[in-house]
């Protein structure tokens, strides 16, 4: 009843889900994501073994292999988080959960913890692309600023 007294927002901020490097989307070494297909965003390359929310919202998907999440963000904006290149291969292997589906978290809470070492020694690229996959639907602002710091560099603004 008092739904109608709350302000609704409208636009969001993303930060970096870990601290490393932003990398433009057009030079991740897979073509759905590097067309834009599955929607704008930015890549990271890193070094640490956290994944973070990249804001404030709602864990709406983690798949059993754990190499991805979805996140809504307080403007219905649906985030996903790719961690790597067909780690989907590794059936969870490597990957370990820190929050579950239906969870509420804030921007820079960790997420997915891995097991770099493992992952990297089979092969596997770590490149995490985050996207707005409902992006067609919002005014969204890449910022591609090099050096970012997991929960605090602002990596995009996302309007609806």
């Amino acid at each position: 009843m008092l739904n109608i007294f709350k302000k609704r927002v409208k636009e969001v901020d993303l930060v970096a889900p870990v601290n490393g490097k932003t990398v433009d989307l057009k030079e991740v070494p897979d073509k759905v994501f590097a067309s834009g297909m599955m929607g704008d965003g930015v890549a990271f390359r890193y070094t640490t073994n956290t994944v973070c929310a990249p804001c404030d919202g709602k864990i709406t998907t983690i798949p059993n292999t754990l190499h991805a999440f979805g996140i809504t963000a307080e403007n219905d904006a649906e985030i996903l988080v790719h961690i790597g290149i067909d780690t989907v291969n590794l059936k969870g292997n490597g990957f370990s959960k820190l929050v579950n589906e239906g969870d509420k978290v804030k921007a820079g809470d960790p997420i997915i913890k891995l097991d770099r070492s493992l992952i990297e020694s089979k092969g596997y690229d770590l490149i995490t692309p985050v996207l707005i996959t409902n992006s067609k639907d919002y005014s969204i602002d890449i910022k591609n600023n090099g050096d970012v710091n997991a929960g605090r560099s602002v990596i995009a603004s996302v309007n609806k």
